[in-house]
């Protein structure tokens, strides 16, 4: 199917409504394909269609937190990417929990779905739980990868996400420090600190790193209430400060705030401040937040379409596929 999509610029998702139901697509679309079978002498595997005809037009979305604003928009995304496609979300939260994880989708299991689209916990997953789960049903990973598990991932690149900014922040004022949980709960925070602290070095500055107590998703309450602290203990090693994501920078905005500091680029301004994610109110704080942005498009784009084309194939790809996406650099205000 992927070599018809290539040559008939056609879609993969589209061809795939069209072989598990011609009347699902639009007349102008049908006669497209059907012209395209024709001149390209395309026989679809009728088996593997007869096969996926028994499973229920249902697909499974687990994201590891759905309060969280980036996994909301991500969810979202992948919502309406499906129902586009002709098929049911279901969507389920695992309220960052590894049981819940689990428990998540063993009840997708009981609907038999045509498969799932999982944003896994990551590090506190249980791995054999989820690769057993993943070896029945087609799964592809998003956001975060969990090794040798699913058919497919697709993320961020934060070797070169999280590079950008530490670069952009060294090159324009003083060297970063990184403003993180000692225990943080979202899925990637390791991969920044360690690929912020590879960047410094390269630099040639020593990383600082600014580490926050507390646990669980209150990013916002834990960072205001840590960086207050730091202030008042004038504990800050430099005035550049690279949260590791910006639900953290939005908590350390209102303690600089709060503590008489003014953040911004400039004379007049005691300290930067700056992000990562480009949560969907980076551009509202005040001063509008400094990040990187995530690429949500492309990333639930090709989750679906990787899913949809396994689905409408019948066959599960002899090994797993993993793709990573470059962030943009977004200058606001803050740093």
């Amino acid at each position: 199917m992927e070599e018809l999509a290539t040559v008939s610029g056609i879609s993969r998702p589209t061809l795939s409504k069209y072989f598990n139901d011609p009347t699902s697509v639009r007349q102008s679309t049908r006669v497209r394909i059907e012209a395209a079978l024709e001149r390209y002498e395309y026989t679809p595997n009728v088996h593997a269609i007869n096969q996926n005809r028994h499973l229920t037009r249902n697909i499974g979305i687990v994201v590891p937190f759905l309060a969280d604003p980036f996994f909301a928009e991500m969810a979202r995304s992948l919502e309406m990417l499906c129902t586009s496609a002709g098929y049911n979300p279901i969507l389920l939260s695992s309220h960052g929990e590894p049981d819940r994880e689990i428990a998540n989708l063993e009840s997708l299991r009981g609907i038999r779905p045509a498969g799932v689209l999982l944003g896994p916990i990551g590090r506190l997953s249980r791995r054999e739980a989820l690769d057993a789960f993943c070896r029945d049903v087609p799964t592809v990973l998003f956001d975060c990868d969990v090794e040798d598990v699913g058919d497919a991932m697709f993320g961020t690149n934060y070797v070169q996400s999280t590079g950008v900014i530490v670069e952009y922040l060294s090159q324009t004022g003083e060297p970063p420090a990184l403003f993180e949980m000692r225990n943080a709960p979202n899925p990637n925070a390791n991969k920044r600190r360690a690929v912020y602290e590879d960047t410094m070095r390269r630099l040639g500055h020593e990383p600082m790193l600014l580490v926050a107590e507390g646990t669980g998703w209150a990013f916002e309450e834990i960072a205001h209430r840590e960086a207050t602290r730091m202030i008042e203990e004038r504990a800050l090693p430099t005035n550049t400060v690279l949260c590791s994501n910006d639900r953290l920078a939005i908590g350390f905005l209102a303690a600089a705030y709060e503590q008489g500091l003014r953040v911004g680029i400039g004379d007049g301004h005691a300290m930067r401040i700056a992000g990562h994610d480009d949560h969907p109110v980076a551009r509202f704080t005040c001063p509008a937040l400094t990040t990187v942005s995530q690429d949500y498009d492309r990333i639930t784009g090709r989750s679906l379409e990787k899913l949809l084309e396994i689905i409408a194939e019948g066959a599960r790809p002899e090994a797993k596929i993993s793709t990573l996406f470059d962030g943009t650099l977004v200058l606001r205000k803050s740093a």
